[in-house]
C-alpha cells in the first residue's frame, strides 16, 4: 500500500509545520536565537527553508494523490475547490480582527500570505502534474526557473535597470506595489508577492518528482534521493553567484537549494523508517496528518492573543512575561521556550484528531 510506503513523508511534513510554528510565535520578536529568524535579504537561515520545505511536500503529495488517477471533470472540480479554499482561510487570517465588524479596513487588508500561496501553488503543481508527463514536467520546471531569472535581471523597472536589491526598480517588490498597493505584508514588498510565485511553483515541481521517485519501482530511493538532493544544493549555490539566494524573492537559486535540503532531510528519514523499519517520529506524523489546520489554528489563536488586551501588553505579552521571563534566563531562551509551549500544544491538537481519526480535508 502507498500509505505503508510514505511514512517518511508524514513526518516530514509533521516536522514542518511544527517547525513552522515554532518560528512563528516567539515569546518576544525582539529576541530570537539567529537560527530562527529570517536572513535579511539575501542568505538563508534554518527559518528559510520551512516554508519551501511545506512547498516541496504539496508537490510531493500531488504525486502521491494523482498518480494513476482518471482525470476528469471531478478532479478538476476538487483542486479548484481546494485551492479557494486555501486562498480563502489565507484571507480571512490576513483580515479578521477580534472587534466589531471583525474585519480589518479593506485598504489594511493583506492579500498574499502563506496559505495564498500554498493554494495558488497547488493549483498549478496539480494541474500540471495531471496533464504532463515527467520529462515534460522537467523542461516546465526549468523553463519556470530560467524564465524568472530572465525577467529579475534583464527587465528594467520604468526605465531603470532592475536591482536585485531591496529597491523600488527590483521588478518583484515594483509589480507588489502596482498590484497590491497597501494590501502588501511591508509597504514596499510582499514576501509571498506575485511575480516570486513562479518560482515557487517549482519548488512543488521538484517535491513532485521526488514522491514519483517515492512511489516507483526503483531500488534504493534513499540513495537516489540523496543524490538528487546533492546536486540540487550544488547548482543552486553556483546559481547564487549571479542570482543570490533570496526567500523574500524566491530566487531560482534559492528553489534549487532548498529542494536540495529537502530531499536530503527526507532521505534520511526515509532510509531509517521505511528501510530500516526504525520507531520514531509519531509526534510529527500526527501532526502531519492534520498540518494545514494545525497552522491555520496557530495563526488564528496567536493573532486573536496578540490582540486580547491585558493591561499595557496584550495576552501573549502577558503570558511570556508572568511565566517565561526570569533573571536567570537571556530573554532568547525565554523566548524560543515560549515557542517550544505553543509546538506542543499543537502537537497534543495533533494527536487528539489523530487518535480520534479525525482528519481535515482543507
Amino acid at each position: 500500500m502507498v500509505k505503508e510506503r510514505i511514512l517518511s513523508v508524514d513526518i516530514f511534513r509533521g516536522a514542518t509545520i511544527l517547525l513552522m510554528v515554532l518560528v512563528n510565535t516567539p515569546g518576544t520578536w525582539s529576541n530570537v536565537y539567529g537560527p530562527f529568524l529570517h536572513a535579511d535579504w539575501h542568505g538563508y537561515t534554518p527559518t528559510d527553508l520551512v516554508f519551501p520545505f511545506f512547498l516541496f511536500i504539496v508537490g510531493t503529495s500531488i504525486a502521491f494523490s494523482y498518480k494513476g488517477r482518471k482525470v476528469n471533470a471531478e478532479v478538476y472540480k476538487k483542486i479548484g475547490v481546494r485551492t479557494l479554499k486555501l486562498i480563502a482561510l489565507g484571507v480571512f487570517l490576513g483580515a479578521f480582527i477580534i472587534h466589531f465588524p471583525f474585519f480589518k479596513n479593506f485598504q489594511d487588508i493583506r492579500f498574499p500570505g502563506v496559505l495564498q500561496r500554498i493554494g495558488v501553488v497547488f493549483f498549478f503543481a496539480a494541474i500540471l502534474f495531471i496533464n504532463l508527463d515527467w520529462k515534460k514536467l522537467i523542461w516546465v520546471t526549468a523553463i519556470l526557473l530560467i524564465g524568472y531569472w530572465l525577467l529579475m535581471t534583464l527587465v528594467p523597472v520604468e526605465g531603470i535597470a532592475s536591482t536585485l536589491d531591496r529597491a523600488p526598480n527590483n521588478l518583484a517588490n515594483w509589480l507588489d506595489v502596482q498590484v497590491f498597493g497597501s494590501h502588501n505584508y511591508k509597504a514596499d514588498y510582499d514576501p509571498e508577492g506575485l511575480l516570486s510565485t513562479i518560482p515557487s511553483i517549482a519548488s512543488a515541481l521538484l517535491g513532485v518528482f521526488t514522491g514519483l521517485i517515492l512511489t516507483s519501482k526503483q531500488a534504493k530511493k534513499a540513495t537516489i534521493l540523496m543524490g538528487l538532493g546533492g546536486s540540487l544544493l550544488i547548482i543552486g549555490h553556483i546559481w547564487d553567484i549571479v542570482f543570490p539566494i533570496n526567500k523574500a524573492l524566491w530566487t531560482s537559486s534559492f528553489v534549487l537549494v532548498t529542494a536540495g535540503w529537502a530531499n536530503l532531510v527526507l532521505a534520511l528519514i526515509y532510509y531509517l523508517t521505511d528501510v530500516k523499519k526504525i520507531e520514531f517520529g509519531s509526534v510529527f506524523r500526527y501532526a502531519g496528518a492534520n498540518a494545514i489546520v494545525i497552522y491555520f489554528l496557530s495563526s488564528f489563536i496567536s493573532k486573536i492573543m496578540g490582540q486580547i488586551k491585558v493591561g499595557d501588553s496584550s495576552l501573549h505579552g502577558w503570558l511570556f512575561q508572568k511565566v517565561y521571563v526570569h533573571d536567570f534566563l537571556a530573554l532568547e531562551t525565554s523566548s524560543l521556550l515560549y515557542g517550544l509551549t505553543v509546538v506542543l500544544f499543537y502537537s497534543f491538537i495533533g494527536y487528539f484528531l489523530y487518535q480520534r481519526k479525525i482528519f481535515i480535508k482543507v
